[in-house]
């Protein structure tokens, strides 16, 4: 069949599939699992994927749709999505209604069914804390399961489902716990303080967080219409205090975000600029100019070249910091 992936990844890589199958619905993709002999890809919005070379096998775009309204209490709601839902569109439907709890997670790129996944994050929220349940389908049984919060042993930009679970499932629907008004805000990460400030809010709704967060991502990182790139490529990375002291005395102006169990985050965007790759380009890929995270593709850059620049970043910084960068875009070879 030889279909394009180039419009089904945000780096805009050109790549093929063998074959290309839109699944809608749970007895599809249960019909699907029964028939299928050759390898197969799950790909929901292709945001968080870099393709090495052309597939050698089945790709399975998850589309399968709705947003629903499941429950209403006196302070919460449960909402339903299907996996192939696009994220943001998610988020504007909860803010539309003035259900509380995505605000902050306004335009991340990508598919409901994959937020689980790597229980993604943003602006000081994690996807676990909204969690409520999901339907998923067993890849060898074809059978389906309902997983509950605390079966998926969230982490950070991880889940059961990157680990121990890992190529045995497919997501297919997602449920959320969202709060009625009057709704709890998280204000205090990044610049959304100072965006409501500079907009003259002082009383904020779920509406303006959405929208001062949207304008961050959108000054911040660039759009994957106008230049190829999954956000950002490498996860900040956790280390011990041993390590952090020592760095902290040679670079006293290095950020740093102290966790509960000790470690400390740090921002691995400020890593890579101090190695000097902030802006770089090399031939027809590089790091974006106002964010070294995100890794971009100027037009025709091949994967390999993308992954090649990745492994370098990730060199000199082990080599300056003694800490391994960990790519949080998953490599499709």
């Amino acid at each position: 069949m030889n279909k394009s992936l180039r419009a089904f990844n945000t780096f805009g890589i050109e790549a093929y599939a063998d074959q290309f199958i839109e699944i809608n619905s749970v007895a599809q993709l249960q019909g699907v699992l029964q028939e299928i002999t050759q390898p197969f890809y799950i790909l929901g919005g292709g945001s968080n994927i870099l393709l090495l070379n052309d597939l050698k096998g089945v790709v399975l775009k998850m589309s399968i749709p709705a947003i629903k309204i499941e429950q209403t209490f006196k302070h919460t709601v449960y909402l339903s999505a299907g996996a192939g839902v696009n994220w943001h569109q998610l988020v504007l439907f909860a803010v539309e209604n003035d259900l509380g709890g995505l605000e902050n997670l306004s335009l991340i790129p990508g598919t409901v069914g994959a937020s689980p996944m790597q229980n993604i994050g943003a602006y000081g929220v994690e996807i676990k804390e909204v969690f409520h349940r999901l339907e998923a389908v067993e890849i060898a049984t074809g059978k389906i399961k309902i997983f509950r919060k605390k079966e998926l042993a969230f982490g950070y930009r991880n889940s059961v489902f990157k680990n121990k679970l890992k190529g045995k499932y497919i997501i297919t629907k997602v449920w959320f716990k969202l709060s009625k008004p009057p709704h709890r805000l998280r204000l205090s990460y990044g610049a959304i303080q100072s965006v409501l400030a500079d907009s003259g809010i002082d009383q904020p709704t779920i509406r303006d967080i959405s929208n001062a967060v949207i304008k961050i991502r959108s000054e911040k990182l660039p759009d994957p219409r106008d230049i190829g790139n999954a956000g950002s490529f490498f996860k900040n990375p956790v280390i011990g205090p041993k390590l952090f002291t020592s760095l902290y005395q040679q670079y006293p102006k290095l950020p740093h975000y102290p966790q509960p169990d000790g470690t400390v985050k740090l921002p691995a965007a400020w890593l890579i600029e101090q190695c000097g790759w902030k802006g770089k380009r090399i031939g027809d890929t590089g790091t974006h100019i106002r964010q070294a995270l995100v890794l971009v593709n100027y037009g025709n850059a091949k994967g390999a070249e993308i992954h090649a620049l990745a492994l370098k970043i990730q060199e000199s910084v082990r080599q300056k910091f003694k800490i391994s960068l960990e790519m949080e875009v998953n490599i499709w070879d």
